[in-house]
């Protein structure tokens, strides 16, 4: 037999004591690789897809009895038991203008009542309380929003078209985005700040239910899935938001505590606006004072009813919704500055923002 066949038998040896022997993987050549190479670990080994399917189960046994469906007169929504005294938060959007619930756990086919304690739509929030603690009702763990970053493996839990106790898997697609819902189909027409961004599918019915991650922690409320207006105004496949488990925590602590929300952190001008378009190009151009609150924070820079706000410290406004968003990522008490229009002249004045 020549050099080179044996060179071949050699070859083909190795590769197939290499195939034999998974705990040293492979390279691309057919030699063994080295023991601590991670990327050939993670593509031979069966552990690493058995270890995260166990994590996956780990987390659901965790948390899934902590998350509720609420029937709210003929709709249907998600929860999460937020203590042990029966309190559970949701959506204000969930609630609606309800004021007693039907609830069903995880862990039971029999609906509990419930009864509203309070919703503060502006921030699309509520908690309701359960008539009767039932035995061994679990609540959720609340992670800190502080902590999420990008790419972080997260679970939906709810119960999406009424498909109760259904769970679904994505990442934190991003953080911090300030997103404005619609005040139609239920919606509250809030502007939410420092919301999740997740790939994970949410779908009419997982508003109310809970964003968990591999800690088994929620770390937000799934509350709205991006509208895509190239299909008709259908949800956006893989995009949707979740309010931020800090923001659930200071909301409902408040409620909880004293029945309503009595700090509630959002930045506000003191006024009721309305949009206003350009006359020679029909784009929104401003949002016009239709009143102004006496004491309120504009009322103090001295803006009055028929002027026009075109930006609000470093960003634009030319829509309700765009000042929605500005005052959202501002704060109580800050100091800035508003520039508006008053009988076709261009003013700017320093203001001190007020609270909602």
């Amino acid at each position: 037999m020549d050099a080179s066949r044996i060179r071949a038998l050699r070859r083909l040896c190795a590769a197939l004591l290499c195939c034999l022997t998974l705990a040293g993987g492979c390279t691309d050549s057919g030699t063994p690789a080295k023991k601590d190479s991670p990327a050939i670990a993670r593509t031979t080994s069966p552990k690493a897809g058995d270890e995260l399917e166990s994590e996956y189960q780990r987390v659901i046994r965790n948390v899934l009895p902590s998350v509720v469906q609420i029937r709210a007169g003929n709709a249907l929504g998600s929860g999460v038991v937020y203590d042990g005294k029966g309190h559970i938060v949701t959506n204000a959007h969930v609630v609606g203008g309800e004021k007693t619930f039907q609830v069903t756990t995880a862990n039971s086919e029999n609906a509990l009542t419930a009864r509203l304690v309070s919703s503060y739509p502006e921030q699309d929030l509520a908690v309701v309380k359960l008539d009767e603690v039932p035995n061994g009702l679990k609540a959720a763990v609340f992670g800190d929003s502080a902590k999420v970053e990008v790419g972080r493996i997260v679970l939906a839990m709810g119960s999406p078209l009424g498909l109760s106790s259904s769970v679904t898997q994505g990442i934190v697609s991003a953080t911090g985005r300030t997103v404005s819902e619609g005040n139609t189909g239920g919606g509250t027409g809030a502007t939410i700040a420092n919301m999740v961004q997740t790939s994970a599918a949410i779908n009419p019915g997982n508003s109310g239910g809970a964003l968990v991650d591999l800690d088994a922690q929620v770390i937000g409320i799934p509350t709205l899935a991006a509208i895509d207006p190239g299909l008709g105004g259908s949800a956006a496949s893989g995009i949707g938001f979740a309010i931020p488990a800090s923001t659930v925590k200071t909301i409902a602590d408040q409620i909880i505590s004293s029945g309503k929300v009595t700090d509630s952190g959002r930045a506000a001008l003191g006024i009721t606006g309305r949009t206003v378009v350009n006359s020679s190009t029909y784009q929104p151009a401003g949002v016009a004072v239709v009143d102004v609150k006496k004491g309120g924070a504009a009322d103090k820079a001295g803006l009055r009813i028929g002027d026009i706000i075109i930006r609000l410290g470093d960003t634009d406004v030319t829509t309700l919704t765009s000042l929605a968003e500005a005052l959202a990522n501002a704060r109580p008490g800050q100091r800035t500055t508003v520039m508006f229009l008053r009988s076709g002249s261009r003013k700017t004045v320093g203001i001190t923002l007020g609270e909602q």
